[in-house]
């Protein structure tokens, strides 16, 4: 009597455990079609990044999608990152989520203006909620840290008081080749933080368009001859980081960058929103609505993207881990080079 009593007790305990675990997220037939964001993790599994839809994983076999109802904190998604434990870290409009494999918690960031930067540091952006300043994720706490006064604060801000977005309000993060983090913001241009101290550029033409409105620091790439390219592709940046200790600005020269009015339609140069180098040197560049560059170095060959006989707006650019180049997009999914063309992506 004893004994299967014991063995009833066992099983309802072991009953009541697996239904105490609760698995989260929605099995889909197919992925949305306002997918911003590409992401591949070092399991090889994919995550797409929606606006307004939360985030997809794919393993290759099966879909999974998560949202609000599964602890994401927000629906709009605007970066995903991973640390070297293999957690997923998903900013959105809501705040920044940690994902452990089985369940999302919000991070509570915590005000500060003491600026570090350690090697694992994550750090995050949220584009669109009027937020100035950046965070950094140190393994242990989050921090909003607030930008010190550009130096041309008091001179720029009468002029976009009105924009859409906050003035310091950052569009890109990036980090070079010295380990040092740079922040593209809004309207008050670029700077570099190399952990000792922020220092700031700005040039009207990486900001204002020649039509009007602004563009913003979208971009942000240092070449492998160490020249940077800052969102269009007039000029290339060559920086003096010795001149730049002494002073209270970064210090560069301008350069030559890419004209090519025949190429560009007849514009002399193009903005672009991403720009990354793939596996063979090439330079790609992403535009919105004129699809994407690539740049060998001497020539500059245009790729023109389309779902079926329609054009395509871009939102972003992303390398996986096999070197293949992925497309975001604000309504036709994603998109994948195929070595002649970028193809709409589908699972099935």
């Amino acid at each position: 009597m004893k004994k299967n009593l014991f063995l009833f007790l066992t099983l309802l305990t072991l009953l009541n455990s697996c239904n105490g675990q609760k698995t989260i997220g929605k099995s889909v037939n197919e992925l949305g079609k306002h997918l911003w964001y590409v992401f591949q993790d070092t399991k090889n599994n994919y995550w797409f990044g929606s606006n307004g839809e939360g985030v997809y994983l794919y393993d290759g076999k099966t879909i999974v999608n998560f949202t609000t109802k599964d602890g994401l904190a927000n629906d709009t998604i605007r970066q995903i990152q991973e640390d070297k434990f293999g957690n997923i870290f998903i900013s959105t409009f809501g705040g920044i989520n940690k994902f452990d494999g089985k369940a999302f918690t919000t991070l509570q960031p915590i005000k500060s203006k003491e600026w570090k930067l350690e090697p694992n540091d994550l750090w995050f952006y949220i584009l669109g909620k009027k937020n100035e300043g950046a965070y950094r994720y140190d393994g242990k706490n989050l921090y909003n840290l607030e930008f010190p006064k550009h130096y041309l604060h008091d001179e720029i801000y009468p002029r976009v008081v009105n924009s859409f977005f906050s003035p310091y309000e950052v569009y890109s993060i990036y980090k070079d080749r010295k380990g040092a983090i740079w922040f593209g913001t809004s309207v008050f241009g670029a700077c570099r933080f190399d952990g000792e101290t922020v220092k700031w550029m700005y040039e009207d033409d990486l900001t204002y368009v020649p039509n009007g409105g602004t563009f913003g620091i979208r971009s942000i790439f240092e070449d492998k001859e160490g020249s940077f390219w800052f969102c269009n592709t007039w000029h290339k940046y060559i920086f003096d980081f010795e001149k730049t200790i002494k002073s209270d600005r970064l210090q560069y020269q301008k350069t030559e960058g890419i004209v090519n009015e025949k190429i560009f339609g007849g514009d002399n140069y193009i903005y672009y929103s991403y720009i990354l180098e793939d596996s063979n040197g090439n330079i790609w560049l992403t535009t919105w609505d004129k699809g994407v560059y690539k740049y060998d170095g001497k020539t500059i060959t245009n790729y023109a993207v389309k779902d079926g006989t329609k054009d395509v707006n871009l939102v972003s650019m992303y390398k996986d881990n096999q070197g293949n180049l992925w497309l975001g997009t604000p309504e036709n999914g994603t998109f994948k080079f195929n070595g002649d063309t970028f193809e709409r992506f589908k699972t099935k």
